[in-house]
């Protein structure tokens, strides 16, 4: 009885690390840094106000749109600088893709979200 009581306390001891693990980011089980990858198609026009956004930019802000905090963390991460992304520039990308349900007025780092 007392090795089943220590195998379920060290069952409940992997899930809690489980669980706190698996949402630990901003972006889930992803980083800011790997999901900044993905918004290759977004360079140009995070770096140039007047750029045209590619459609397939657009695409891919889209999956952020409902998750703020990791949009933020991914415009302000190492890779995005590293890109030349200019922050103020690139978070007006969700207004210039015309989406309606973008995050008006969500404060990120000293920006805010047109």
């Amino acid at each position: 009885m007392a090795s089943f009581m220590k195998f379920l306390c060290v069952l409940g001891l992997f899930l809690l690390v489980g669980t706190v693990v698996d949402g630990a980011g901003e972006c889930g089980r992803s980083t800011p840094d790997n999901e900044a990858m993905k918004l290759a198609p977004c360079v140009g026009a995070a770096q140039d106000a007047n750029a045209a956004v590619p459609g397939g930019c657009c695409a891919q802000i889209k999956r952020f749109s409902q998750n703020p905090k990791c949009l933020c963390a991914v415009l302000l991460s190492d890779t995005a600088k590293a890109s030349g992304v200019q922050p103020e520039v690139a978070l007006t990308i969700p207004k210039r893709c015309n989406f309606a349900n973008r995050p008006v007025g969500y404060k990120c780092g000293a920006y805010t979200l047109p």
